[in-house]
Formats: C-alpha cells, structure tokens, sequence
C-alpha cells in the first residue's frame, strides 16, 4: 500500500515564481514544500531582467545585497534605431532607480538568479524529480500523483508549473497555449571579440527596426564579463516540434545584417545560438478554484518584451503569501479571492503592454512598474 505524505501547501513547479513563493512561505511560518519535475537544479536560460518592484521583494526573502553583486546595473535603458543608432528613449536607471523606486534594477543571468533562489530555501523543501501527473481534489485535501509514483496529499496546492500547467489545465480544461506570431533568439556573445570591435557597449540597449523587430542586448554580470541578446521577429509560424532548435550567425545575418555598427559587432560575436516561440494564452477568467491557486506563466503568460513576465510570477508569490497570511490558511478561499483581485489588473496590463512591444521605445515614465511595492500594495 502506498504511503501517502501530507503537507500544509505544496507548491508545483520550482522556477522563479515557484522558489519565490516557496521561499516567502516559509518565511511567513507554513508548511511548505516544492515539487519540480526536472531531475536536479541546472543554470537554464540566458539574460533577465529584474526591476526595483521584484528586488524589494528579494530584500525580504534576504537576496537583494548578493542579486545587487552578481548582475549588472545600467544607469540606463535605452532604445535605438537599428540602422542608424539614433536615440529613441533614454530612461534612467542606476541610481535614480534606488532614488526614486526604492531599489535597484539589474540585469543578471536567469541561471545565476535561479541559483541563489534555490540556495535560500532549505534542502528538505525543495524536491526534484517530482512530475506532476494526476490531481484530485477531496474533501479536506488535494491527492498528488508524480511520475516516480509517490504520492502527496496536500492542504492547497499553488501551481506554478508555467505555460503548461497541469494545474491550469485541471482548472480549465485542456488547451494549448497559442502561437504568438513571434520568435526570439537568444545568445550570450564571444566577449574577446565583442572588445575587438573596439566598441563600446551599453550595459542595456534595445535596437529596434520597422514591424517592432528588435534585438535587446544588455550584460548579465556586475563586471561586464557576459553580455547578452534576445531577438523578437514575427514569423508566420512556429514548425518545430520541440520548444527551441539551433539558430546560427547566418541567420542573425539574414535577419538583422546591414544595421547600425554595433548590432553587426553583436552578429559577428555570436558563436552559438537558439531560437524559441513566444506562445500566449488569453487573460484567465480565473486564476483559483477549490483548493487549487495558479501563479505566474500558468496564469498570464507573456511575451517577454517588457522583461516583467519572470517579475509578475514573483509579484504574484508575495501578493498570495500576503493573503494567505492575513486570512490563514483555513479560509484559503478568501486569500485566492484577495490574491485575484490584487493581481488581476496589474498582471493583465503588464500581459498586453509587453505583447504589444511598445516598453520605453518611447520616453515615458515607467514609475507605475518600478516604483510598485508588492510587499506593501494594498490587498483587493
């Protein structure tokens, strides 16, 4: 027979959001675990972003001073002109960004960020190797199945196993997220022959050409000894079977060559790179039900053209920890009906402002972003 574990909350899927929530959790006094399907802890993923909106929440979980080490710190985000590298929005960051938001804003390696996060959270908490594959909600619990055959039965169950939640899908029935129109590539760049360009290279600048193409390039490392790229280009369609597939520097050549000096220098120093689809889904109508919560990609995933999709899951882990500490996890109905509220209108804003590709092309105040503490917000 098997031996059924119980525990307070579980949380599905050990990314960002997962480990912020996990993390905030546990320092809030539950009982909390982490089941992530991947096989041990790997530096996936390239460059992100993380604004002064999500380093507050970081001071609270004790990583803002080693995330503020490890990445970079523009004093800027600027947009240019692709061809002619003409200036288009010079938005200040650096120390306006502490000045004026209340914390800093850095670009730093998502594996590196990841890292620390995992770090964090005490070894028995986090467990991998755990795929989720059935979900039954009872009276009194939720019944986990994972692929390695143990099973978990689980007060509430927050999902935050990403686009693809399984979670979600209990929720609202199968479906497949859409293809957005868009793909990316990512590369981190040669940096012996970026420096033999003899340029010099902006710690976050976003080129952009007509149709919203553009390339976002910015350093992951506080020293300036890793720099980084994502592409966004419309593409008809997305004829792959697996989630990314190898790029090449003929193909930044096709797309992106005969543009200003520095984009060329990019494409020259570029060695190995991928491509990946942005998928969307439409705005939940809703993000809870019974015992089950979703959080992040599972819930309103995004293209990443404002660099906040990582940043909303992250909000979102504070805001529901809030909630569920202010109601205690008997009324959790009530702490999910709070948590939507807060949420909702915040995350459906940022969603369609970054599928459309419009963040700070254009001088503008981006205070309603940076300057927002979840940490404090008023709950709905």
């Amino acid at each position: 027979m098997t031996t059924i574990d119980t525990v307070d909350i579980a949380v599905i899927g050990a990314g960002l959001g997962g480990a912020a929530a996990a993390a905030l959790l546990i320092d809030a006094g539950f009982d909390v675990h982490c089941f992530e399907q991947a096989p041990e802890f790997t530096r996936l993923g390239a460059g992100i972003h993380i604004g002064p909106n999500v380093m507050k929440i970081f001071r609270k979980i004790g990583l803002e001073d080693r995330l503020a080490d490890i990445g970079a710190h523009p004093d800027f985000w600027f947009s240019r002109d692709g061809t002619t590298g003409e200036y288009l929005s010079r938005i200040p960051l650096g120390d306006h960004a502490k000045k004026e938001y209340g914390a800093p804003y850095i670009t730093i390696h998502r594996g590196d960020l990841h890292a620390e996060q995992i770090d964090a959270l005490p070894k028995n908490r986090v467990h991998f190797n755990h795929r989720l594959t059935e979900i039954e909600e009872r009276d009194n619990d939720v019944l986990m199945t994972f692929a390695n055959g143990r099973q978990i039965a689980a007060r509430i169950v927050i999902g935050a196993d990403g686009i693809n939640s399984l979670l979600r899908e209990k929720l609202l029935g199968k479906e497949r997220p859409r293809y957005s129109g868009w793909i990316g590539h990512r590369a981190l760049v040669n940096m012996d022959k970026l420096r033999a360009s003899g340029l010099e290279f902006e710690t976050c600048v976003k080129w952009w050409w007509e149709q919203s193409r553009h390339v976002m390039a910015y350093a992951t490392k506080r020293d300036g000894s890793e720099y980084y790229y994502v592409t966004g280009v419309p593409v008809d369609n997305w004829p792959h079977e697996e989630g990314f597939v190898d790029s090449s520097r003929e193909e930044m050549e096709a797309i992106f060559g005969g543009g200003h000096p520095m984009v060329q220098a990019l494409i020259d120093a570029t060695e190995t790179v991928t491509k990946w689809p942005f998928w969307n889904r439409d705005p939940l109508n809703l993000w809870s039900r019974g015992r089950m919560c979703l959080l992040g990609d599972a819930c309103h995933p995004m293209r990443p053209h404002m660099a906040q999709g990582a940043c909303m899951a992250i909000e979102d882990a504070a805001v529901l920890t809030r909630c569920l500490t202010e109601t205690g996890i008997g009324d959790y109905a009530n702490a999910f009906d709070i948590y939507e509220n807060t949420r909702r209108d915040r995350a459906t804003k940022v969603q369609t402002i970054s599928n459309a590709n419009t963040w700070l092309k254009e001088p503008e105040d981006p205070a309603w972003v940076y300057a927002y503490d979840p940490m404090t917000a008023t709950l709905g």
